[in-house]
């Protein structure tokens, strides 16, 4: 760390302090080729140039720790002095009275060199060989599953989804699974519905719901996924007596878990995953209510085409559903943000989407909580439940995003990278949200109903 010795005022010092942590955010949200951010910023007759940059292949998490890491001991050593550059071999930061920088970024200094050459591999298997021995280490037999749902008995069934029923099970060895018992509409031959299968294994992240393998006989065609033992969110979030376990650190440990887990599937997974369901009963929480997201392959899996821009059978759950989707079967990942920022504006409120308040001239939640952030109360749209427990600062955040997310015209609305540094990140520049996207529901259904068989709706209940 090297630092100018003379002084600069307390207002220069101001600045700096409310400034660093956006310019670092700016920098880390960079893409993969790119992690760089300048600002230059006017106090008084003096002018600040501040810089922050990382090396490209780190992640936006890796890239804010390392600026936090290196500027940790400004507070100690330098604030208050008329300039400053911290480096470190994966991030720098700098800031002068002066202009330092040219319009290209400084380069940063070389990774250190590699590690020697590991010894030549093995010759490859014949093509087809991995692919097929990990298909078959994920196939169940009909026996077997029958076996763990007691013939997937009333008495084992967890519920039913847009694709088909749900049942617990205990395979022999006492593990438990969740098997979805797939509709037989599928339009899936068996061996793209093997390999869809076999891509959607190999999504693994902390926050998604594991998928452990197939059984595929007869007629039958069965998803066997890990057991997550605290039910849904919506299991707690909406029963009065259940919702005062979620205090309010506890959503924002699932907010933000939620947020990570779609981020893993639109940009860090092999494939680029929608998933165009995403509501709280799609949300399962662990036995230390740690949120996993489930239901999010089974499109792919089931047959529903993941790759086009538009769609011909509609896939989700009103209340949920961004309007281009709803309307014309237009999806992309901001569809999954308009679903998310609903999901988030639920765990804030305690109350489901459908919710109509009566008070404020039947609006639907919404509706009800743009008004509200509109007219300057966002607070009076908290759950009751977590009044005591509530951080002021997070809870604006989260609305703010949450309004943001369910913006009508989906580019304006955040990535999930963007929305995941919006929620680490107090000083994060975050726009206004406009009006959002509250379209009445009976126009909705009217136009769903008179469309023709191009938009057949999958799961379209509350």
């Amino acid at each position: 760390m090297f630092y100018n010795w003379s002084n600069v005022s307390s207002q220069v010092t101001f600045t700096l302090e409310t400034q660093i942590k956006g310019l670092q955010g700016e920098a880390a949200s960079g893409g993969s080729l790119r992690k760089f951010a300048t600002r230059s910023m006017p106090v008084g007759s003096d002018t600040v140039y501040a810089m922050a940059q990382c090396t490209p292949d780190l992640t936006m998490e890796q890239c804010i720790e390392c600026q936090e890491k290196i500027v940790g001991n400004l507070t100690h050593c330098c604030l208050g002095k008329a300039g400053m550059r911290a480096l470190a071999p994966s991030c720098q930061f700098r800031y002068e009275t002066y202009p330092f920088l040219d319009s290209v970024a400084e380069p940063l200094p070389p990774p250190p060199p590699p590690p020697p050459l590991p010894p030549p591999p093995p010759p490859p298997p014949p093509p087809g060989a991995n692919e097929l021995t990990t298909v078959e280490s994920l196939q169940f037999d009909l026996a077997t599953i029958q076996g763990a749902t007691n013939d997937f008995s009333l008495e084992k069934k967890l519920g039913e989804g847009g694709f088909g029923e749900v049942f617990q099970g205990r395979l022999p060895d006492g593990q438990q699974i969740a098997v979805k018992r797939l509709s037989r509409s599928s339009r899936q031959g068996d061996e793209e519905f093997k390999n869809e299968v076999l891509l959607v294994a190999k999504l693994q992240h902390r926050n998604l719901v594991r998928l452990l393998g197939f059984c595929l006989e007869g007629d039958e065609r069965l998803l066997a996924y890990e057991f997550v033992p605290n039910k849904s969110l919506d299991y707690f979030l909406f029963d009065p007596q259940k919702s005062s376990q979620l205090n309010w650190s506890l959503r924002y440990k699932i907010v933000s878990g939620i947020a990570r887990g779609m981020l893993y599937l639109h940009e860090d997974s092999r494939l680029r995953i929608i998933h165009r369901d995403l509501k709280c009963s799609n949300i399962l929480l662990d036995s230390e209510m740690n949120p996993k997201i489930s239901d999010f392959g089974t499109a792919r899996i089931f047959g529903v085409d993941q790759t086009q821009a538009s769609t011909n059978k509609i896939v989700g759950t009103f209340g949920y559903m961004s309007p281009e989707y709803a309307m014309h079967g237009e999806f992309s990942v901001k569809s999954d943000v308009y679903s998310f920022g609903i999901l988030l504006i639920e765990i804030i409120c305690g109350k489901k989407n459908n919710f109509h308040h009566q008070l404020d001239g039947g609006e639907y939640l919404a509706s009800y909580v743009w008004n509200k952030w509109r007219d300057g109360m966002p607070l009076e749209v908290l759950d009751p439940a977590i009044v005591d427990s509530y951080s002021r600062d997070e809870v604006l955040r989260c609305l703010h995003i949450g309004l943001l997310c369910i913006q009508e015209d989906p580019a304006i609305r955040p990535t999930m990278a963007t929305v995941i540094l919006m929620l680490s990140n107090n000083y994060f520049n975050t726009p206004l949200p406009r009006h959002p996207a509250l379209f009445v529901r009976n126009f909705v259904i009217s136009r769903l109903k008179t469309q023709d068989s191009r938009l057949k709706t999958q799961n379209y209940s509350h």
